[in-house]
């Protein structure tokens, strides 16, 4: 429980300072990400999944940058599910699992974004600027995976031991 606790201050914290740096509004989700693997390794998904929870409504509540308190409520939530991907046999099907989620969560995050601010705006962007935008997206959330994954193993090999 105090774990729980500590490291979901850590993340909103984390998240809150990243508000006032215009770079952040996708690294400090990341780190957040980061911070709360432990709960995940220790406690378990429930515990885990009332950490993101708890993190996400903090860091709507108090963080400057909205964007990058919903990016990280849409996208937080991706190491509670990455377990059930990294055990599915086919290579192919895990990269296409994560695709889809990437694909999904980018859409409705940033759909949902421009259709209550700039509605005007939503549908006046060039096809290829948005495809190119998508792939770039799929690819930095591929990077993504791969370094939760790295975490999560320098998690279980070295620092539980710390602690």
């Amino acid at each position: 429980m105090a774990l729980g606790g500590s490291l979901s201050a850590l993340a909103a914290a984390v998240l809150f300072l990243g508000s006032f740096l215009p770079l952040a509004t996708f690294c400090a989700p990341v780190l957040a990400m980061v911070i709360l693997l432990p709960i995940q390794e220790e406690c378990g998904p429930r515990f885990a999944w009332a950490a993101w929870g708890a993190v996400s409504v903090l860091a709507l509540l108090l963080a400057a940058d909205r964007e990058m308190a919903l990016v990280y409520g849409f996208f937080g939530w991706y190491p509670i599910l990455r377990p059930q991907i990294v055990r599915l046999r086919s290579r192919l099907l895990r990269l296409i699992c994560r695709l889809a989620v990437c694909d999904g969560l980018i859409v409705l995050l940033y759909g949902a974004v421009l259709a209550l601010l700039a509605p005007e705006a939503a549908f006046s962007g060039s096809g290829l600027l948005t495809a190119g935008t998508l792939l770039c997206g799929n690819v930095l959330f591929l990077l993504l995976d791969r370094v939760l994954g790295r975490f999560t193993l320098l998690w279980r090999r070295a620092l539980c031991r710390l602690f």
